[in-house]
């Protein structure tokens, strides 16, 4: 059947991805949006959008019966899931089916079958594909008892995904708190708290083989990507091609994953995922039944579009291509871009994007849902942005990805734009000598490297653009500058400034016509507006010229990119509420011994009550915040005073959770 118009159950990036393919097909799409998410992108480009109230997950986005109630308002012939949320849930796919829908994606019964994680091992045994020994932990069963000779292990949800319900354990006497870590977000984001234990592969390389099937057994697959660049067993870095498969490997792998298809009778885009030893040696590790986060690495070297071959094959139409028709062109790289501090253990950074702007250029494509300001929640995943770039090869790729990260701006919270582009600078990401443990061993010596870089920079440059930017901003009425508030102009002024770990006084003489001479620390520099704008400011610092991104939050701090990092002005000429985001209520007093709440978001567990002993490194809480728990420890041996929340509760940024006393 024709489809002409879909209801997308999803949001953020690729809703938005579908919405473009779709309307270039010339179908009508409707998107569902959670009321924190009324002014994303998707919303904006979807010929119509329905609400799905400001509830939870289970609420909203994971609500059937409401999805399908609005696909029947809004007259669609056909659901596209995405990926996450409902997109490997056999029972969405068949309800779609019973309510006379077409589902865009496999069959219920595929799903089914390999949504499980479990179950899909039996059938890739049966298959004959290799697999990493595992054993089962149902819920209530003891632990298998494991020789310590047998560690490290990988605790996994059976319903997992996404890097989702994931734990290494080094030694037995971390398996119960893993196994039971593991087993809460298996329940809270699967519905199924079955774990398995599986042995962990040391240094593994992460492969996986996108695929596409039509209803009349027709199979092929678009090459490999590789996706060994993972933090907490999410990826952030993706290739294709591979550079580490030889020409024979790479036809053994990608065979076996259509023969493996085709065994299941499976329909529509799809990915069988593998590990690779050092020796390479891959093992089956899941099938993914749906587009991944990734596809655009694909896409950017066949040139083949996989949401419209989605729809192509919903539709009942027989694939388009055969496998000799398909062939890599050049390499791709994709970095995602997360609200997180990697410095800061991939601290999720929810908060309001004040200004946001992506590079052009023909070979680079980013796949988003923000415009200019977004709010991002501490609701959702922390992926905000996907920059996606292909060259001629590797070398080439990786050069391009690093100029273009440099473009990046986003002002207004902590993002991994540094981080990202410091893994690509890596020696050992350009020699291809990497593993899945790359940025668990790697990630501090990264940071370090990029504190280092911006401290070596000349720091005068980029406090100069701060403040020639914002001394040359029309007046405004809810501007808090004290210059601009007294109503004239000063030829002689000084300002004091924080930035970083610099505290000083800049003087500045207007010499007129965009002239200025700045003295900090007795050292003068002259200084020349070339160009202005909303921003952007182009100038000169001792003849040496100088174009960078400019901005100016509600408190008025000033944002500026310079060289591929990002740098916070303070003048404390203006005046302006410098209060803690998220006052617990109970009061503003602050003591030594308190537990904060690290970062917007919901309180998964409280391990302690007043009078309780608790000993350093102990969990006393887990606050749960963009889809990944953080641990709250006891800092030294002490005793619990108060407790200020509870189990579900919602806290913000700094909000006091628990006072200890010694």
């Amino acid at each position: 059947m024709e489809i002409s118009k879909i209801l997308i159950a999803n949001r953020g990036e690729i809703a938005v991805r579908i919405i473009r393919t779709a309307r270039r097909m010339g179908i009508a799409t409707v998107a569902v949006f959670h009321e924190s998410d009324s002014e994303s992108l998707h919303v904006e480009l979807a010929d119509e959008a329905f609400s799905l109230g400001d509830g939870t997950l289970a609420d909203t986005y994971l609500n059937i019966p409401k999805l399908i109630n609005i696909a029947g308002i809004s007259r669609c012939d056909a659901i596209h899931p995405g990926y996450g949320f409902l997109s490997e849930n056999h029972i969405f796919a068949q309800t779609c089916q019973d309510a006379g829908l077409v589902f865009i994606g496999p069959s219920p019964d595929s799903i089914l079958l390999m949504g499980n994680k479990l179950q899909a091992r039996d059938y890739a045994m049966e298959s004959g594909l290799p697999l990493v020994p595992a054993h089962t932990i149902e819920e209530g069963k003891d632990i298998p008892e494991l020789a310590e000779n047998e560690f490290p292990f990988l605790i996994k949800a059976a319903a997992g995904g996404g890097g989702k319900g994931m734990r290494i354990v080094y030694n037995s006497s971390e398996m119960r708190e893993a196994i039971a870590s593991t087993r809460r977000e298996a329940k809270n984001y699967f519905g199924d708290p079955t774990v398995f234990i599986e042995k962990y592969i040391e240094d593994p390389r992460h492969i996986e083989v996108q695929v596409l099937g039509d209803k009349y057994g027709n199979v092929i697959h678009l090459f490999e990507r590789e996706c060994s660049i993972q933090r907490r067993y999410q990826k952030i870095i993706e290739e294709s091609p591979s550079a580490t498969l030889t020409p024979d490997k790479r036809w053994k792998i990608c065979e076996s994953a259509v023969r493996f298809v085709k065994t299941i009778n499976y329909y529509n885009a799809g990915t069988i995922e593998f590990l690779m030893d050092k020796h390479q040696n891959f093992y089956f590790l899941e099938m993914n039944t749906r587009i991944q986060v990734e596809h655009p690495v694909t896409e950017m070297v066949t040139g083949i579009d996989i949401v419209e071959e989605q729809i192509n094959i919903a539709s009942g139409k027989a694939l388009r291509f055969k496998q000799e028709d398909i062939h890599q062109n050049g390499h791709a790289i994709e970095c995602r871009i997360y609200a997180e501090d990697p410095a800061n253990n991939f601290l999720p950074s929810p908060g309001f994007i004040h200004y946001y702007s992506m590079p052009k250029a023909k070979n680079i494509r980013v796949d988003n849902y923000i415009n200019e300001k977004a709010e991002i929640s501490g609701f959702f995943d922390p992926m905000i942005s996907k920059l996606i770039v292909r060259s001629k090869n590797r070398k080439d790729a990786i050069e391009h990805s690093i100029a273009a990260l440099q473009d990046v701006v986003i002002h207004g919270i902590k993002t991994n734009t540094e981080y990202l582009k410091g893994i690509l600078q890596h020696q050992d990401f350009q020699n291809n000598n990497i593993s899945t443990t790359f940025c668990r061993d790697e990630t501090n010596k990264i940071n370090s490297e990029i504190e280092t870089e911006k401290k070596n920079l000349n720091k005068s440059e980029y406090i100069i653009a701060a403040l020639l930017y914002r001394l040359n901003q029309p007046f405004r009425k809810d501007s808090a500058n004290i210059w601009q508030q007294i109503s004239y102009w000063r030829h002689f002024m000084q300002i004091p400034v924080r930035c970083e770990e610099i505290t000083c006084k800049i003087k500045v003489e207007n010499s007129g016509k965009g002239k200025y001479i700045f003295t900090k620390n007795d050292q003068k520099h002259e200084c020349q507006i070339n160009d202005i704008a909303e921003n952007m400011i182009d100038f000169s610092v001792d003849n040496e010229r100088f174009r960078t991104s400019v901005s100016i939050d509600d408190k008025q701090h000033i944002m500026v990119r310079m060289h591929g990092f990002d740098f916070e002005v303070k003048c404390d000429d203006i005046l302006g509420d410098e209060s803690v985001i998220g006052d617990s209520g109970q009061g503003s007093e602050r003591h030594d011994n308190d537990l904060v709440s690290p970062m917007p978001g919901k309180v998964i567990d409280v391990r302690v009550k007043p009078g309780d002993k608790v000993t350093k490194g102990e969990i006393v809480a887990i606050i749960e915040s963009m889809k990944m728990e953080n641990n709250i420890i006891a800092p030294f041996d002490s005793s619990v005073e108060d407790v200020y929340v509870e189990k579900g509760s919602s806290v913000g940024g700094a909000q006091l959770l628990v006072r200890l006393k010694i």
